[in-house]
């Protein structure tokens, strides 16, 4: 992979990291918000409890890409990114402009997620 490209993954990575820490931020004020809210009948609590379940998942989520590219931008440090930690082939530009903190190649992507079954 040539340098322009790796500059080029790396601000894209450090751009989402940025967009993420936000998100986490932000989803957990709004989970303070929602602890300290009065909630008047069963409504409310039900709202707030559904309300909590999804900000709760999302926050995860988001907290699993944060670590992933925190992992690529080591990657990047480290002259590895954008080998497949699997096989060592090259993970592919079309893929890491889908998925920039890809840590497999499509192939064996596909035998993970087999395997996962």
């Amino acid at each position: 992979m040539h340098a322009n490209e790796i500059k080029y993954f790396e601000e894209i990575l450090r751009t989402r990291r940025a967009q993420i820490i936000q998100n986490i931020t932000s989803v957990e004020a709004e989970l303070v918000q929602l602890q300290q809210m009065e909630l008047n009948d069963e409504g409310d609590y039900a709202a707030a409890s559904n309300d909590n379940i999804v900000e709760n998942a999302i926050g995860m989520q988001q907290e699993q890409e944060l670590r992933e590219i925190e992992e690529a931008l080591v990657r990047i440090g480290d002259g590895s990114y954008g080998s497949c930690e699997m096989c060592d082939d090259d993970i592919g530009i079309h893929r890491l402009k889908v998925k920039p903190h890809a840590r497999y190649c499509i192939v064996c992507r596909e035998i993970i997620e087999k395997n996962r079954q």
